[in-house]
């Protein structure tokens, strides 16, 4: 009767994935206070700081010599609005959120994954269903939180210019996102293939 082969992840293996989840847990804290904090400074919505994004837009800044003005092409700049309207606000706070629920997400999903590979357990459905869940969730935040500060910048444009100001990006860059679902996809696929030839493998024990 042939026997399942037992394999055991070395010591120095399971170190480098505690140390691992350690980080990962420390990044899901210091997330969280990072939005709280956010969160806080804008909901009196007064002198709000919001990032806003340019294409093609020109100003000046003091580099030249004595520090004479020299224009420069705007592609992004911190903007403080005396007071957002109410969607421009809650998009900055539904933006914090989404930030948090998707960092959480992800950092509680591979911690799992690294907790089940500290025990051996490399490829199962756990671990699959584990993988595509931060893949997916990992995406949508990806393409989420620029979209509400798009929002948010929109919102801010329209008070500073008086809705005579149009010039801002409202995209998510499409390659980065591309690559990043080609990532998400490819670590999917290989969990579940391994999943089903360690499946195959089991029943001919």
């Amino acid at each position: 009767m042939r026997t399942a082969p037992s394999y055991t992840i070395k010591r120095s293996d399971a170190v480098g994935l505690w140390v691992f989840m350690a980080v990962g847990a420390a990044i899901a804290v210091w997330t969280s206070i990072a939005a709280s904090q956010r969160i806080m400074e804008v909901l009196p919505n007064t002198d709000v700081r919001v990032l806003g994004q340019f294409a093609g837009t020109v100003g000046s800044a003091p580099i030249g010599v004595d520090g004479a003005p020299i224009d420069v092409e705007l592609e992004q700049a911190m903007l403080t609005v005396p007071e957002l309207p109410v969607a421009a606000l809650w998009a900055i706070v539904f933006q914090q959120v989404v930030v948090v629920v998707t960092v959480l997400t992800v950092v509680v999903a591979l911690i799992w994954l690294g907790r089940n590979v500290t025990r051996s357990i490399v490829f199962s459905r756990t671990n699959t269903v584990l993988v595509s869940t931060a893949g997916i969730v990992g995406l949508i935040g990806y393409a989420a939180v620029p979209f509400l500060g798009n929002m948010a910048a929109n919102g801010a444009f329209a008070v500073l210019s008086e809705r005579t100001f149009d010039n801002v990006i409202i995209s998510v860059e499409p390659f980065s996102l591309l690559l990043l679902a080609f990532i998400a996809a490819l670590m999917s696929t290989v969990f579940a293939i391994g999943e089903r030839l360690q499946r195959d493998t089991d029943g001919l024990v």
